[in-house]
């Protein structure tokens, strides 16, 4: 068994399966047999309305394989691997490791055991997870102050989810009302739908008129429209100047108004510190003494609060697809991109 069957992007707006030869194992890498991967829609495939306009485009440009987010059971491991045996079951993360595909290999500190009540499924919500943790992290949030997730895709629905976990009061802000159905059927504090209701009054009445204390920015593309009417919500001084945090998750992009005087804007991506560095991801752990939240110790933390039934990751898995069906049935829920938010694959 030296081939395995990958899913593939095509510049037209739909995918479809390849084969590629497996990678070598390296030293300090896994081997796994996938079960289960994720899709995060806003980086992969610039977001499902853009796959979905893409599929009116003759375009055939070369084939990518994609994906970052997966889970299944090891099958091998490198040398130096102490940490895994072959059957374990892990999620797994990593561009360019954790493909949409059945197997792949992955550095070892890129993986995390899967608690025995966690799904495949569940697990690769991991990278997503992780990301939304370190968000948080990066914003210094504090148990009850006010926050706004403006943008309420996976990304969006986790950030929710973990500033609400660890105490914030939480509204989301979505254009897609079916977003905002989901945020609310998991149980997010308050929500406002940008351009049918007035998100500012509905904040501003939130926050008992105090004011947000952060703002998390969780979508792609041109964001001028939201920032200027995040201004009208946050906490304004005495003497006139605005005060939080606003945290960047994504591709966001705005102006940087003279308006904001004594904020905070901080662009934060990633999983926590280790991702990319290769040395860390293939070699030896940071010492937990001096680095306490690393990448991983944010995915086993997210393996955690999955377990515990704290971080649901159900609520917004929205379609199962067989990887045999993969191009047909993509092509198939494509036609209503506004019902889509956490595809998983199944690779079994």
């Amino acid at each position: 068994m030296n081939k395995k069957r990958i899913i593939a992007a095509r510049g037209n707006g739909r995918v479809t399966l390849i084969e590629e030869t497996i990678p070598e194992i390296k030293p300090g890498s896994l081997l796994i047999e996938v079960h289960n991967s994720l899709v995060s829609p806003g980086s992969e495939v610039g977001g499902w309305r853009n796959l979905h306009s893409q599929q009116s485009s003759p375009s055939e440009s070369q084939l990518r394989p994609f994906g970052y987010a997966n889970a299944g059971i090891v099958e091998e491991v490198g040398e130096s691997v102490t940490t895994f045996k072959p059957g374990d079951r892990v999620a797994c993360m990593g561009g360019g490791y954790a493909l949409h595909s059945n197997y792949a290999v992955v550095p070892h500190n890129l993986c995390v055991a899967l608690p025995d009540n966690v799904t495949f499924a569940q697990g690769a919500y991991g990278h997503l997870a992780a990301t939304a943790v370190h968000v948080f992290r990066r914003g210094q949030s504090s148990f009850g102050e006010f926050a706004a997730v403006v943008g309420l895709g996976v990304l969006g629905q986790l950030c929710a989810m973990i500033h609400q976990l660890a105490g914030s009061l939480v509204i989301g802000w979505d254009t897609i009302p079916f977003r905002v159905e989901t945020a609310k059927n998991w149980g997010v504090d308050a929500v406002a739908i940008p351009g049918k209701e007035d998100e500012v009054e509905l904040t501003r009445t939130f926050t008992d008129n105090q004011g947000l204390d952060t703002a998390v920015i969780a979508f792609g593309g041109d964001a001028n429209l939201a920032v200027q009417q995040l201004q009208k919500c946050f906490k304004c001084s005495p003497d006139g100047h605005l005060m939080g945090r606003l945290m960047i998750p994504g591709g966001a992009w705005f102006d940087f108004p003279r308006t904001i005087t004594n904020m905070d804007i901080c662009r934060v991506g990633r999983t926590g510190p280790g991702y990319h560095d290769e040395t860390w991801e293939f070699g030896t752990d940071y010492p937990p003494v001096v680095m306490r939240w690393t990448t991983q110790t944010n995915l086993k933390l997210c393996m955690r609060l999955i377990s515990e039934g704290k971080f649901n990751v159900d609520a917004i898995t929205t379609h199962k697809i067989p990887l045999v069906e993969v191009e047909s049935r993509l092509t198939e829920i494509i036609q209503e991109p506004d019902k889509m938010l956490g595809i998983i694959f199944e690779m079994k």
